[in-house]
């Protein structure tokens, strides 16, 4: 790849300082939903991933920091082999290019899974105080938020009257006073199949930046409901149970009955979804990345699948047919 902007000549001329000389090729790896870019490096028989962070925009140190935490915990994450973080560029060990998004087809899915709740086991349990920051009351409703300001203004373009905002930030207490109420462990917050690879050992671990300490269910709420594909509730009733048992046998706080952990892993994801449903708007509007949007439906069904559930949702549910009512007379296709 030829460096065609300011960027990737400065990455280019570090690369070159790091790999000392050395003659390599530079291709494309992914990107994400932030400012990161990801390259593959190939120097010889063996490469690597360089990520490019602009340091206005990206902070790599989390990375760094996070990095270390799994890897002390015996998790497969990417080593750091080099960085500079004045510039934003991190030298990454590869950890290959086929993510569980791509590899869970047919009697391989069942395998991968138990290899994602075995490796979040670990991951809880190296839970140690004062790493991460908190996954508090603000940081969850300024998430919660995302949905009013980015899905219902923006998308939908539907402002909400003085009764429908009351109705929604009860709602919101509602959600985080049950997501507050759970046991605190180590969260990915973001352990979901297009961040798990495909590696030896099972899973390769990637974009975890954003951990903190928060709800012990998030990260299996994240596994299970995820933004690209969908399963039967049989199934994720399955393996959550199979999560619950590795998690009370590795004396892990999950609550006694599995149907209260159940309801915790419904209501945190109902948090997580209204959150995506937002960041998926702002991803189209404020960044130019329409994609993601077209995924919104499948959020919007975990939504109502879950305030269907339980009564004392019922006014969320009800204010959802109004903006889905708007969505639709709007004429948009997501």
């Amino acid at each position: 790849m030829q460096p065609n902007t300011a960027r990737e000549t400065a990455m280019a001329a570090w690369l070159d300082k790091e790999l000392k000389g050395s003659a390599y090729s530079l291709a494309p790896a992914s990107s994400d939903a932030s400012f990161r870019r990801y390259f593959r490096v190939a120097v010889d028989d063996n490469t690597y991933i360089v990520m490019d962070a602009p340091p206005e925009k990206e902070d790599c140190r989390p990375f760094i920091h996070v990095a270390g935490l799994m890897a002390a915990a015996n998790l497969n994450v990417p080593e750091v082999l080099a960085q500079d973080l004045s510039q934003g560029f991190l030298l990454l060990s590869d950890l290959g290019s086929v993510t569980y998004l791509e590899a869970l087809k047919g009697d391989k899915v069942h395998g991968l899974f138990l290899h994602a709740l075995d490796a979040l086991v670990l991951w809880q349990c190296a839970t140690r105080a004062d790493q991460l920051p908190h996954y508090d009351d603000a940081l969850l409703r300024r998430e919660l938020n995302l949905f009013p300001d980015w899905y219902v203004s923006k998308h939908v373009g539907m402002a909400l009257t003085d009764s429908q905002g009351q109705t929604l930030n009860s709602m919101f207490d509602l959600i985080i006073a049950n997501n507050l109420a759970q046991p605190k462990v180590f969260v990915h917050r973001d352990y979901m199949p297009r961040n798990l690879m495909v590696n030896d050992p099972n899973p390769g671990i990637l974009d975890f930046q954003d951990a903190v300490v928060g709800p012990i269910s998030y990260d299996v709420a994240s596994l299970f409901r995820d933004a690209f594909i969908s399963w039967e509730e049989e199934q994720i009733l399955d393996w959550t149970i199979r999560y619950w048992e590795r998690a009370r046998k590795a004396a892990l706080p999950v609550r006694n009955d599995f149907a209260d952990f159940y309801q915790d892993v419904e209501w945190m994801g109902l948090q997580r979804h209204l959150k995506v449903a937002g960041i998926f708007a702002r991803i189209n509007y404020r960044d130019g990345k329409p994609h993601y949007l077209t995924d919104a439906p499948r959020f919007m069904g975990y939504i109502r699948h879950t305030c269907e559930r339980y009564n004392n949702l019922r006014p969320l549910l009800k204010l959802l047919d109004v903006i889905e009512a708007k969505n639709t007379a709007v004429g948009y296709t997501f």
